[in-house]
């Protein structure tokens, strides 16, 4: 059976917290209320940014795993390959909660640190001020354009009625705005500044492991935006494939095979369909963000690579060069 498209409204959850089946699919707008409720420890919610300006790229989380929440920022110059990040940790938070929909303010506070995400009627306002990151203090404005005629990229993955996810992933839209890092600015300048949105709702397995790729930018007079995922969507018939071509989805049923080498993530990257020739792609990364944690018998190993995307997509009887555009491509094992 093909997967379906949802064009209502729907509850993700049924009464006793179990998976909604009508919600299973896809949708080109962000439909569902995300009604989470039980099952404590296995809870996920998270909304990640990431704004990539030719220069430098700035990336905001607030998230909430049931047993920690957090806010954090991360700041990378390309050139200098130099990473900033900041996080503020919250252990068993019992009075923090997050909106049930794409729509809706996120206010992260801890001491010395502020995060805002902000519903705004054209888009998304993210502001955050801290006082002390890497040495200095660090503030940041940014303004995320979500044109109403946009398609976005919405599914739902369930691994059984108990587990399962909600993923909303908006790809190129335009931003513009600055980061100060003590005496430095840095300015994402309006029309080659693009932002990406990963918002996820789901009630995950304790072992999970997934690859995501995403990128957006401009092709001749076309606007791409591509998200790529596999491995947690593999027994799935929902995948969360798909090219936006000027704002319209093109949603991709078929498995994306990511092949590269994890012994060393800085070497180039393939990424193609398995069904058809719509993705034929080479990620070539210039940083990689590797991060690994572990306390007790939770762990989680994060390696992100930014770099640049070459290849061609067909879609709608075209060929769309891509060529140098910027984005990443990441391999995440977690035990959580």
């Amino acid at each position: 059976m093909a997967a379906r498209e949802i064009t209502s409204t729907v509850n993700l959850c049924n009464p006793d917290g179990s998976l909604n089946p009508e919600t299973v699919g896809w949708s080109r707008r962000p439909l569902h209320q995300c009604n989470l409720r039980g099952r404590w420890l296995r809870k996920k919610r998270w909304e990640y940014w990431c704004v990539m300006g030719p220069d430098f790229l700035f990336s905001p989380t607030i998230a909430n795993v049931d047993y920690a929440a957090f806010g954090a920022v991360y700041l990378l110059e390309y050139a200098a390959g130099r990473p900033i990040e900041k996080t503020s940790l919250r252990l068993f938070p019992r009075r923090f909660s997050m909106p049930d929909t794409v729509q809706g303010d996120l206010l992260w506070e801890g001491k010395g640190f502020r995060l805002a995400i902000l519903d705004r009627e054209a888009g998304r306002h993210i502001a955050f001020d801290a006082d002390n990151v890497a040495g200095r203090p660090m503030t940041a404005r940014i303004d995320v354009q979500r044109p109403a005629t946009q398609d976005t990229l919405n599914v739902v993955i369930p691994w059984d009625d108990r587990t399962f996810q909600f993923t909303s992933k908006q790809n190129a839209m335009p931003a513009t705005g600055h980061v100060v890092w003590g005496g430095t600015t840095y300015l994402f300048p309006p029309g080659d500044t693009w932002a990406v949105l990963d918002f996820g709702r789901g009630i995950w397995p304790y072992r999970t492991q997934w690859n995501w790729a995403a990128f957006s930018g401009t092709s001749g007079s076309d606007v791409v935006g591509v998200n790529m995922g596999a491995r947690w969507t593999d027994h799935a018939e929902t995948k969360e494939n798909g090219i936006c071509l000027n704002g319209r989805l093109h949603m991709l049923l078929e498995d994306v095979r990511f092949t590269y080498d994890p012994r060393d993530f800085m070497r180039p990257w393939r990424m193609r369909t398995t069904a058809s020739d719509a993705i034929d792609l080479t990620f070539t990364p210039f940083h990689q963000r590797a991060a690994r944690a572990q306390l007790g018998l939770l762990a989680a190993r994060t390696s992100q690579c930014f770099g640049h995307y070459n290849g061609v997509l067909r879609v709608d009887g075209r060929e769309i060069a891509v060529n140098a555009m910027r984005g990443w491509a990441e391999e995440v094992i977690m035990r959580w």
